[in-house]
């Protein structure tokens, strides 16, 4: 299981990693995207830790928290971040096509979330 726990840190820092260098080519939907896989992967890892298991199959950042019992401040982060899973990808999730929506100015305090 010690694998399954690096492998999947491992997936969450190079995750970390993309969105980084998505931000330097401002590429601010796929910073998003690649913001919410880390913290998904993240608390994927924590169940794993703590459950000797994989986490269910599932993508919601709120339910992933409740089952880590994860910190009110997380859980406010994961359910901002939540609210992007759709919008970032597909058109006609938000007001715009994710590269319009998904701009400079758009601030998003998961941006500043602790890792």
């Amino acid at each position: 299981m010690d694998k399954d726990v690096s492998d999947w840190w491992r997936q969450t820092e190079a995750d970390i990693d993309s969105a980084r260098f998505a931000l330097s080519g401002e590429k601010y939907y796929v910073v998003v995207i690649f913001a919410q896989q880390s913290a998904e992967k993240a608390l994927k890892t924590i169940y794993l830790l703590r459950h000797n298991e994989l986490s269910p199959k599932i993508h919601d950042l709120v339910e992933l928290c409740a089952l880590v019992s994860a910190p009110a401040e997380i859980v406010e982060q994961a359910n901002e971040l939540s609210g992007t899973y759709f919008s970032s990808r597909y058109p006609g999730a938000a007001p715009k096509i994710p590269v319009d929506y998904y701009n400079e100015r758009k601030q998003f305090s998961f941006c500043s979330a602790p890792r």
